[in-house]
Protein backbone atom coordinates (compact mmCIF):
# COMPACT_ATOMS: atom_id res chain seq x y z
CA UNK A 1 0.00 0.00 0.00
CA UNK A 2 1.31 3.41 -1.07
CA UNK A 3 1.32 5.68 1.58
CA UNK A 4 1.22 9.74 -0.24
CA UNK A 5 2.02 12.42 1.91
CA UNK A 6 -0.10 15.51 1.11
CA UNK A 7 1.27 19.24 2.42
CA UNK A 8 -0.83 21.97 2.53
CA UNK A 9 0.09 24.48 0.20
CA UNK A 10 -0.54 27.95 0.11
CA UNK A 11 -0.85 30.22 -3.64
CA UNK A 12 -0.07 33.22 -4.51
CA UNK A 13 -2.82 35.71 -4.79
CA UNK A 14 -3.12 38.62 -7.46
CA UNK A 15 -3.60 41.60 -4.63
CA UNK A 16 -2.47 42.90 -1.50
CA UNK A 17 -4.42 41.83 1.68
CA UNK A 18 -6.50 44.15 2.96
CA UNK A 19 -7.29 42.23 6.82
CA UNK A 20 -5.58 44.31 9.14
CA UNK A 21 -3.74 43.03 12.37
CA UNK A 22 -0.58 43.09 14.33
CA UNK A 23 2.56 44.62 12.97
CA UNK A 24 4.56 41.84 10.76
CA UNK A 25 8.16 42.25 10.07
CA UNK A 26 9.36 40.98 6.55
CA UNK A 27 12.40 39.68 5.60
CA UNK A 28 12.76 39.38 1.79
CA UNK A 29 15.20 36.31 0.92
CA UNK A 30 17.83 36.95 -1.63
CA UNK A 31 16.91 36.92 -5.35
CA UNK A 32 16.87 33.31 -7.27
CA UNK A 33 18.36 32.44 -10.06
CA UNK A 34 17.08 30.90 -13.04
CA UNK A 35 19.07 27.37 -12.45
CA UNK A 36 17.43 27.36 -8.91
CA UNK A 37 14.50 24.39 -9.19
CA UNK A 38 12.62 25.67 -6.15
CA UNK A 39 12.25 29.85 -5.93
CA UNK A 40 12.39 31.51 -2.46
CA UNK A 41 9.20 33.34 -1.14
CA UNK A 42 9.35 36.03 1.22
CA UNK A 43 8.95 34.81 5.08
CA UNK A 44 6.71 37.02 7.07
CA UNK A 45 8.01 36.55 11.26
CA UNK A 46 5.30 38.50 13.55
CA UNK A 47 7.86 40.09 16.56
CA UNK A 48 6.26 38.90 19.47
CA UNK A 49 4.89 34.76 18.50
CA UNK A 50 6.50 31.99 16.37
CA UNK A 51 6.53 32.25 12.60
CA UNK A 52 3.32 30.84 11.69
CA UNK A 53 2.63 33.11 8.27
CA UNK A 54 4.37 33.09 5.40
CA UNK A 55 3.79 36.49 3.64
CA UNK A 56 2.78 36.12 -0.14
CA UNK A 57 4.40 37.51 -3.01
CA UNK A 58 2.51 39.83 -5.13
CA UNK A 59 2.54 39.50 -8.48
CA UNK A 60 0.95 41.71 -11.22
CA UNK A 61 -2.01 40.17 -12.95
CA UNK A 62 -0.13 40.11 -16.62
CA UNK A 63 -1.64 42.70 -19.48
CA UNK A 64 -1.76 42.17 -23.07
CA UNK A 65 -0.31 45.83 -22.71
CA UNK A 66 3.41 45.62 -23.06
CA UNK A 67 4.25 48.67 -21.26
CA UNK A 68 2.68 46.56 -18.41
CA UNK A 69 5.60 45.75 -15.63
CA UNK A 70 5.38 43.35 -12.73
CA UNK A 71 5.15 44.64 -8.81
CA UNK A 72 7.74 44.37 -6.82
CA UNK A 73 7.83 43.46 -3.25
CA UNK A 74 9.24 46.56 -1.03
CA UNK A 75 11.30 46.80 2.48
CA UNK A 76 8.15 48.45 3.79
CA UNK A 77 6.02 47.41 6.57
CA UNK A 78 2.28 46.21 4.94
CA UNK A 79 -0.29 44.21 6.52
CA UNK A 80 -0.48 40.85 5.65
CA UNK A 81 -2.78 38.08 6.44
CA UNK A 82 -2.44 35.40 8.77
CA UNK A 83 -2.06 32.49 6.82
CA UNK A 84 -2.73 28.36 8.13
CA UNK A 85 0.48 27.03 9.61
CA UNK A 86 1.73 24.24 7.63
CA UNK A 87 1.57 20.57 8.99
CA UNK A 88 3.62 18.18 7.11
CA UNK A 89 1.48 14.57 7.22
CA UNK A 90 4.00 12.04 8.83
CA UNK A 91 4.01 7.82 8.19
CA UNK A 92 1.46 6.33 10.21
CA UNK A 93 3.18 2.99 10.41
CA UNK A 94 6.91 1.83 10.46
CA UNK A 95 5.81 -0.51 7.54
CA UNK A 96 4.36 2.02 5.51
CA UNK A 97 5.98 2.56 1.95
CA UNK A 98 8.54 4.99 2.52
CA UNK A 99 9.92 7.29 -0.75
CA UNK A 100 12.58 5.76 -2.46
CA UNK A 101 16.36 6.73 -0.84
CA UNK A 102 18.36 9.10 -3.29
CA UNK A 103 21.56 7.44 -4.18
CA UNK A 104 24.66 9.93 -4.87
CA UNK A 105 27.53 8.21 -6.92
CA UNK A 106 30.58 9.70 -7.20
CA UNK A 107 30.76 10.42 -11.77
CA UNK A 108 34.42 8.63 -11.65
CA UNK A 109 32.99 5.55 -10.06
CA UNK A 110 29.78 5.34 -11.49
CA UNK A 111 31.71 5.57 -15.28
CA UNK A 112 33.73 2.70 -13.93
CA UNK A 113 30.97 0.46 -12.76
CA UNK A 114 28.65 0.95 -15.97
CA UNK A 115 31.75 0.48 -18.27
CA UNK A 116 32.70 -3.25 -16.19
CA UNK A 117 28.74 -4.22 -16.76
CA UNK A 118 28.63 -3.37 -20.53
CA UNK A 119 31.59 -5.36 -20.71
CA UNK A 120 30.69 -8.16 -18.98
CA UNK A 121 27.15 -8.31 -20.89
CA UNK A 122 28.87 -7.91 -24.14
CA UNK A 123 31.32 -10.68 -23.38
CA UNK A 124 28.37 -12.92 -22.06
CA UNK A 125 26.53 -12.19 -25.31
CA UNK A 126 29.34 -13.21 -28.08
CA UNK A 127 29.60 -16.47 -25.75
CA UNK A 128 25.67 -16.85 -26.37
CA UNK A 129 25.84 -15.80 -29.88
CA UNK A 130 28.72 -18.29 -30.85
CA UNK A 131 27.37 -21.32 -28.81
CA UNK A 132 23.43 -20.69 -30.45
CA UNK A 133 25.60 -20.40 -33.77
CA UNK A 134 27.06 -23.67 -33.32
CA UNK A 135 23.75 -24.57 -33.21
CA UNK A 136 22.74 -23.69 -36.47
CA UNK A 137 22.06 -26.30 -39.25
CA UNK A 138 25.24 -27.87 -40.98
CA UNK A 139 23.95 -26.39 -44.26
CA UNK A 140 23.77 -22.75 -42.68
CA UNK A 141 27.05 -23.18 -41.20
CA UNK A 142 28.47 -23.82 -44.68
CA UNK A 143 26.95 -20.82 -46.18
CA UNK A 144 27.81 -18.70 -43.25
CA UNK A 145 31.61 -20.55 -44.17
CA UNK A 146 31.79 -21.81 -40.14
CA UNK A 147 34.07 -25.14 -40.93
CA UNK A 148 33.34 -26.59 -38.02
CA UNK A 149 30.57 -29.61 -38.03
CA UNK A 150 28.73 -30.64 -35.01
CA UNK A 151 27.15 -34.06 -34.82
CA UNK A 152 23.87 -34.10 -33.36
CA UNK A 153 24.85 -36.15 -30.47
CA UNK A 154 27.42 -32.55 -30.21
CA UNK A 155 24.75 -29.97 -30.20
CA UNK A 156 22.98 -32.32 -27.53
CA UNK A 157 25.73 -32.36 -25.46
CA UNK A 158 26.11 -28.71 -25.67
CA UNK A 159 22.42 -27.98 -24.62
CA UNK A 160 23.05 -29.91 -21.79
CA UNK A 161 26.19 -28.04 -20.70
CA UNK A 162 24.20 -25.17 -20.95
CA UNK A 163 20.98 -26.18 -18.83
CA UNK A 164 23.99 -28.12 -16.37
CA UNK A 165 25.30 -24.62 -15.82
CA UNK A 166 21.59 -22.91 -15.18
CA UNK A 167 21.03 -25.80 -13.05
CA UNK A 168 24.36 -24.98 -11.15
CA UNK A 169 23.48 -21.20 -10.66
CA UNK A 170 20.09 -21.95 -9.48
CA UNK A 171 21.89 -24.57 -6.84
CA UNK A 172 24.36 -22.11 -5.57
CA UNK A 173 21.72 -19.08 -5.05
CA UNK A 174 19.43 -21.24 -2.91
CA UNK A 175 19.06 -20.66 0.35
CA UNK A 176 16.83 -22.41 3.09
CA UNK A 177 16.10 -19.62 5.06
CA UNK A 178 14.82 -17.45 1.59
CA UNK A 179 11.17 -18.04 1.75
CA UNK A 180 8.48 -17.74 -1.29
CA UNK A 181 5.51 -14.68 -0.65
CA UNK A 182 2.42 -15.62 0.86
CA UNK A 183 -0.68 -14.29 0.49
CA UNK A 184 -4.33 -13.72 2.37
CA UNK A 185 -7.66 -15.92 1.48
CA UNK A 186 -8.61 -13.04 -0.52
CA UNK A 187 -5.81 -13.34 -2.67
CA UNK A 188 -6.46 -16.54 -3.64
CA UNK A 189 -7.12 -17.20 -7.50
CA UNK A 190 -8.45 -20.60 -9.28
CA UNK A 191 -5.51 -23.17 -10.14
CA UNK A 192 -6.72 -25.42 -13.07
CA UNK A 193 -6.37 -29.60 -13.39
CA UNK A 194 -3.05 -29.26 -15.51
CA UNK A 195 -2.61 -33.64 -15.18
CA UNK A 196 0.21 -34.75 -17.35
CA UNK A 197 -1.72 -36.37 -19.09
CA UNK A 198 -5.19 -38.19 -18.35
CA UNK A 199 -6.78 -37.13 -14.97
CA UNK A 200 -7.01 -41.56 -13.41
CA UNK A 201 -10.12 -42.34 -12.24
CA UNK A 202 -10.83 -41.94 -8.67
CA UNK A 203 -10.90 -45.86 -7.87
CA UNK A 204 -6.59 -45.85 -7.21
CA UNK A 205 -7.64 -43.64 -4.21
CA UNK A 206 -9.50 -47.06 -2.07
CA UNK A 207 -5.58 -48.98 -2.01
CA UNK A 208 -3.34 -45.93 -2.02
CA UNK A 209 -0.66 -46.29 0.06
CA UNK A 210 2.76 -43.76 0.36
CA UNK A 211 5.96 -46.74 -0.18
CA UNK A 212 9.41 -45.55 1.46
CA UNK A 213 12.70 -46.37 -0.15
CA UNK A 214 16.32 -45.58 0.82
CA UNK A 215 16.04 -45.57 4.63
CA UNK A 216 18.75 -45.79 6.63
CA UNK A 217 16.74 -48.75 8.27
CA UNK A 218 17.17 -50.59 5.38
CA UNK A 219 13.76 -51.30 5.17
CA UNK A 220 10.85 -50.37 2.81
CA UNK A 221 8.14 -48.73 4.65
CA UNK A 222 4.52 -48.28 3.55
CA UNK A 223 2.31 -45.42 5.27
CA UNK A 224 -1.36 -45.29 4.26
CA UNK A 225 -3.41 -41.53 4.27
CA UNK A 226 -4.87 -41.93 7.91
CA UNK A 227 -1.25 -42.92 9.49
CA UNK A 228 0.27 -39.52 8.15
CA UNK A 229 -2.14 -37.40 9.01
CA UNK A 230 -2.73 -38.58 12.57
CA UNK A 231 1.22 -38.42 13.26
CA UNK A 232 2.59 -35.35 11.83
CA UNK A 233 1.28 -32.15 12.38
CA UNK A 234 -0.33 -29.94 9.81
CA UNK A 235 0.51 -27.12 8.31
CA UNK A 236 -1.29 -24.49 6.06
CA UNK A 237 0.31 -21.72 3.52
CA UNK A 238 -1.30 -19.56 0.57
CA UNK A 239 1.26 -19.78 -1.99
CA UNK A 240 1.81 -18.71 -5.36
CA UNK A 241 1.63 -21.97 -7.77
CA UNK A 242 4.55 -20.99 -11.06
CA UNK A 243 3.85 -23.87 -14.18
CA UNK A 244 6.56 -23.95 -16.53
CA UNK A 245 4.20 -23.30 -18.80
CA UNK A 246 3.57 -19.86 -17.74
CA UNK A 247 0.54 -19.09 -16.24
CA UNK A 248 0.31 -19.14 -12.14
CA UNK A 249 -2.20 -19.28 -9.67
CA UNK A 250 -2.17 -18.38 -5.53
CA UNK A 251 -3.86 -21.53 -4.10
CA UNK A 252 -4.39 -22.50 -0.23
CA UNK A 253 -2.82 -25.70 0.55
CA UNK A 254 -2.47 -27.92 3.81
CA UNK A 255 -0.46 -30.97 4.54
CA UNK A 256 2.52 -32.11 6.50
CA UNK A 257 6.30 -30.82 6.15
CA UNK A 258 8.45 -33.24 3.83
CA UNK A 259 11.03 -32.53 6.57
CA UNK A 260 9.06 -34.18 9.34
CA UNK A 261 9.02 -36.93 7.33
CA UNK A 262 12.68 -36.72 6.84
CA UNK A 263 13.30 -36.91 10.32
CA UNK A 264 10.64 -39.35 11.53
CA UNK A 265 12.06 -42.36 8.30
CA UNK A 266 15.79 -40.47 7.61
CA UNK A 267 16.93 -41.79 4.89
CA UNK A 268 20.39 -43.57 3.88
CA UNK A 269 23.83 -42.39 5.21
CA UNK A 270 25.05 -39.49 2.74
CA UNK A 271 21.98 -39.23 1.11
CA UNK A 272 21.28 -36.11 -1.25
CA UNK A 273 18.24 -36.91 -3.12
CA UNK A 274 14.64 -38.14 -3.85
CA UNK A 275 13.07 -39.55 -6.28
CA UNK A 276 9.10 -38.76 -6.22
CA UNK A 277 7.05 -41.21 -8.29
CA UNK A 278 3.28 -41.53 -9.39
CA UNK A 279 2.44 -45.00 -10.32
CA UNK A 280 -1.16 -43.91 -11.16
CA UNK A 281 -0.19 -41.25 -13.80
CA UNK A 282 -1.63 -41.75 -17.32
CA UNK A 283 -0.67 -40.38 -20.85
CA UNK A 284 -3.03 -38.60 -22.74
CA UNK A 285 -4.64 -41.35 -24.40
CA UNK A 286 -5.48 -42.86 -20.73
CA UNK A 287 -2.74 -45.53 -20.47
CA UNK A 288 -0.45 -46.31 -17.64
CA UNK A 289 2.39 -43.65 -17.56
CA UNK A 290 4.63 -43.16 -14.13
CA UNK A 291 5.46 -39.94 -13.37
CA UNK A 292 8.89 -39.00 -11.74
CA UNK A 293 11.28 -36.02 -10.92
CA UNK A 294 14.09 -35.76 -8.57
CA UNK A 295 14.90 -33.21 -5.97
CA UNK A 296 17.61 -32.59 -3.89
CA UNK A 297 16.96 -32.92 0.10
CA UNK A 298 17.69 -29.58 0.86
CA UNK A 299 14.64 -28.22 -0.91
CA UNK A 300 12.57 -31.27 0.39
CA UNK A 301 14.04 -29.95 3.93
CA UNK A 302 12.78 -26.33 3.15
CA UNK A 303 10.17 -25.09 5.67
CA UNK A 304 7.48 -24.58 2.87
CA UNK A 305 7.94 -28.09 1.07
CA UNK A 306 4.65 -29.70 1.62
CA UNK A 307 3.49 -32.93 1.00
CA UNK A 308 -0.22 -31.46 0.86
CA UNK A 309 -3.53 -33.08 1.80
CA UNK A 310 -6.05 -30.64 1.41
CA UNK A 311 -6.61 -28.05 -1.00
CA UNK A 312 -8.89 -24.51 -0.31
CA UNK A 313 -9.43 -26.09 3.44
CA UNK A 314 -10.38 -29.16 2.07
CA UNK A 315 -9.49 -32.87 1.22
CA UNK A 316 -7.81 -33.00 -1.88
CA UNK A 317 -9.60 -33.95 -5.29
CA UNK A 318 -8.29 -36.37 -7.95
CA UNK A 319 -7.69 -33.99 -9.88
CA UNK A 320 -5.46 -31.76 -7.80
CA UNK A 321 -3.53 -34.89 -6.85
CA UNK A 322 -5.61 -36.86 -3.70
CA UNK A 323 -4.83 -38.01 -1.63
CA UNK A 324 -1.14 -36.66 -1.44
CA UNK A 325 0.83 -34.45 -3.42
CA UNK A 326 4.23 -32.81 -3.41
CA UNK A 327 3.85 -28.84 -3.23
CA UNK A 328 7.23 -27.01 -3.66
CA UNK A 329 6.68 -23.22 -4.07
CA UNK A 330 10.89 -22.80 -5.02
CA UNK A 331 10.15 -25.23 -7.94
CA UNK A 332 8.28 -24.90 -11.30
CA UNK A 333 5.36 -26.71 -10.83
CA UNK A 334 5.91 -29.75 -13.04
CA UNK A 335 8.39 -30.96 -10.11
CA UNK A 336 5.18 -30.54 -7.81
CA UNK A 337 4.22 -34.45 -8.29
CA UNK A 338 0.48 -35.50 -7.92
CA UNK A 339 -1.32 -38.79 -6.54
CA UNK A 340 2.42 -39.60 -4.92
CA UNK A 341 3.12 -43.06 -4.18
CA UNK A 342 6.52 -43.90 -3.95
CA UNK A 343 9.68 -41.52 -2.54
CA UNK A 344 13.37 -43.42 -2.65
CA UNK A 345 16.14 -41.70 -1.24
CA UNK A 346 19.54 -41.86 -3.33
CA UNK A 347 23.11 -40.88 -3.35
CA UNK A 348 23.03 -39.84 -6.87
CA UNK A 349 21.17 -37.35 -8.82
CA UNK A 350 18.14 -39.83 -10.44
CA UNK A 351 16.30 -39.58 -13.34
CA UNK A 352 13.89 -36.86 -14.43
CA UNK A 353 10.61 -37.60 -16.40
CA UNK A 354 11.51 -34.06 -18.36
CA UNK A 355 15.52 -34.50 -18.47
CA UNK A 356 14.91 -36.27 -21.80
CA UNK A 357 12.85 -33.87 -23.09
CA UNK A 358 15.42 -30.91 -22.97
CA UNK A 359 14.23 -29.49 -19.49
CA UNK A 360 16.70 -28.60 -16.67
CA UNK A 361 16.45 -31.32 -13.70
CA UNK A 362 16.72 -28.89 -11.20
CA UNK A 363 13.59 -26.34 -12.09
CA UNK A 364 14.43 -23.58 -9.37
CA UNK A 365 12.73 -19.55 -9.32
Amino acid sequence: MINEENGNSIEPEDGLPTETGSKLETTRLPEVSPEDTTPASPIATEKSEVVEAIEQSVEAEESHSSSAEPASVTDEEVPSRAAEPVFVQKPQSFFAEQPSPVIVMAPRVLRYRTRREVLGFGIGAMVAAADAGLLLPQATLDRLGVRRKINPRGKEWLLNKALRVDDDVAEALYSANRMVPTYTKSQITPIKNNYNGATPDPSYISGWNLTLEGLDSGLSVCLDIRKLMNRFPMHEQITRFVCVEGWTAIAWWAGLRFDDLLRAYPPISQAKWARVESSVNLDNSGNPDPYFVSIDLATARHPQTLLATHHDGQPLTVEHGAPLRLLVPVKLGLKNVKAITRITYSVNEPRDYWTPYGYSSYDGI
